[in-house]
């Protein structure tokens, strides 16, 4: 069992959605913090909503474009080695393949996937030492099947499963734990933040997202995956999607031909 109450959590993606909720569900269990997103206006604001803010340090970064071990050093100062790390950072696409420059895919997985590998290998050989630690990767429900519009964001996510289930396998010894998050639609401004072919920012609100599962929900989902040493979890009624893939895959893609997304 993995409790964090007293541990040191290190949360990417911080400022908002999932990262944020995340961030108050920790922060009440009595969890040592460090936030890091891009927008230090944004993590000042988390912080002073979170449960115990004295708790919680802010260590902005631009995950497309830093030096992990030299972060890795930054976080550790605040409180000492991190316990667990939560890979959240991400963003997520609207756009055709045809469409979509090489310099967008290329930002997709720098973010994506790039950035929670380079966070990993930083924080591992420490957990290894300790033998203790656990990695926690936010994926998706496109981690299993691609959908249109989201050709990056799946490829990157399927990246993810892949890299993280490795890692587990490798790691398993020496007391490093790792749990792979798959959300389904969380009601979040992922639709909002996702680029589009030309790599601006799309602006809308898909109706999925809309409707989706509420992030503090979701949040907690998470933590009890985490609690409970789970090593994979599907967030949402989307996870009958994942089912209908593995064990009835045309009848998955006659349904991802037909989907409708924007």
């Amino acid at each position: 069992m993995t409790d964090i109450a007293g541990k040191v959590v290190w949360i990417t993606g911080a400022s908002s959605g999932i990262g944020e909720a995340m961030a108050y569900e920790a922060s009440a269990a009595g969890a040592k913090l460090v936030l890091s997103a891009r927008r230090q206006a944004e993590l000042e604001r988390v912080r002073s909503a979170c449960a115990h803010p004295q708790n919680v340090a802010l260590l902005p970064a631009d995950l497309t474009d830093f030096d992990a071990d030299s972060l890795h050093d930054r976080a550790v100062a605040f409180f000492g080695p991190v316990d667990v790390l939560v890979n959240n950072a991400g963003i997520s696409q609207r756009s055709s393949v045809m469409d979509t420059s090489m310099a967008v895919y290329r930002r997709i997985f720098e973010l994506d996937f790039f950035a929670p590998v380079a966070l990993t290998k930083a924080v591992l050989p420490g957990m290894s030492a300790r033998g203790q630690g656990h990695i926690v990767a936010i994926s998706s429900v496109v981690g299993y099947l691609g959908t249109p519009q989201r050709s990056g964001y799946a490829a990157a996510k399927h990246a993810v499963q892949g890299f993280f289930d490795s890692v587990r396998a490798e790691s398993w010894r020496s007391g490093v734990k790792v749990t792979i998050v798959c959300p389904g639609y969380i009601r979040t401004n992922v639709s909002i933040n996702a680029i589009t072919a030309s790599g601006e920012r799309h602006g809308l609100m898909d109706r999925g997202q809309e409707k989706g599962m509420d992030a503090q929900r979701c949040a907690r989902k998470i933590w009890s995956a985490v609690a409970a040493d789970r090593e994979e979890i599907v967030i949402g009624k989307e996870a009958l999607a994942v089912l209908v893939k593995r064990f009835a895959p045309r009848l998955a893609s006659f349904a991802l031909k037909r989907a409708k997304v924007t």
